[in-house]
């Protein structure tokens, strides 16, 4: 009788496996989702992940020698480490899928906010992620190298420990001020900065022209750099992510998984852009 437990079992494991397999296959990749503050969902990165978003965003702490997730200190856990939460499902999930996070799809993005202590967190973050290579994308002797999941650092972010380092699996997120800068795309390969800081907008009523000019000017200065744009603090406003979107905005900010799934699922799709703007 315990052997026909265990055959059960087996049975119903590799069930589930097949389904949860299928599952992702159906799960249409949507570059342009970014779930902030990710890991406050229910299944960190896999709530995510299942709706197709293809940027995730985990605030970190070090903590003993832990790389800890939470957004603050009285959030944090000794369970919820950067590694159980993100790097180790990625990694998983990328041996499975021929290298990819959604198959077929593009390089996800991991954006690590270290919320205080940048050297030293960085200096430990660099060791975990050295651990993790096979499945993130690198520079090595100025050449970048794309696979799975591309780190970028936030926050507290030192630069020029990050900028140092000869074989290096993160890049930097700039803010508006870096758009002229002559860091190469692969060290400052994304601009993001606070909505309200820069726009009176908030999604109701028409946008206001000015306002979309400028918009539409940070998008194309970025672009012309090989960077991306996002912008954090936004409302949850269809009318606004309509606007990101006609402006061509690379990574929408929410915290509503499901609403800006559907959203964005009944968008016309994105024209391809050039190599020089990837």
């Amino acid at each position: 009788m315990p052997r026909l437990n265990q055959l059960l079992y087996l049975i119903v494991c590799a069930a589930s496996a097949l389904q949860s397999a299928a599952a992702e296959e159906n799960v249409a990749p949507l570059p342009r989702g970014h779930a902030h503050n990710d890991y406050r969902h229910k299944r960190p990165l896999l709530d995510a992940l299942d709706h197709g978003f293809c940027s995730v965003e985990a605030d970190i702490f070090l903590i003993d020698g832990k790389l800890l997730v939470g957004h603050d200190l009285f959030d944090l856990r000794p369970s919820r480490t950067l590694e159980k939460l993100y790097l180790d499902p990625l990694r998983k999930r990328a041996l499975a899928n021929g290298g990819r996070i959604h198959r077929n799809g593009p390089s996800v993005m991991l954006l690590i906010d270290i919320k205080r202590d940048g050297a030293k967190a960085y200096a430990r973050l660099s060791e975990v992620l050295a651990e993790y290579k096979e499945i993130l994308s690198s520079v090595e002797d100025g050449k970048f190298h794309s696979r799975a999941v591309q780190v970028v650092i936030s926050g507290d972010r030192p630069r020029e420990a990050i900028a140092a380092d000869s074989i290096r699996y993160a890049a930097i997120d700039g803010r508006l001020g870096d758009l002229d800068s002559p860091a190469p795309a692969h060290l400052v390969p994304l601009i993001s900065d606070r909505w309200s800081s820069h726009f009176r907008w908030r999604g109701a009523g028409p946008f206001p022209p000015d306002e979309k000019r400028k918009l539409v000017s940070i998008v194309n200065r970025a672009h012309a750099s090989g960077r991306r744009v996002r912008f954090w603090a936004t409302p949850e406003n269809p009318l606004l992510w309509r606007e990101l979107l006609a402006a061509d905005v690379d990574h929408i900010n929410t915290d509503q998984l499901s609403k800006l799934r559907d959203h964005l699922l009944n968008q016309p799709p994105r024209p391809p852009r050039s190599k020089s703007q990837q």
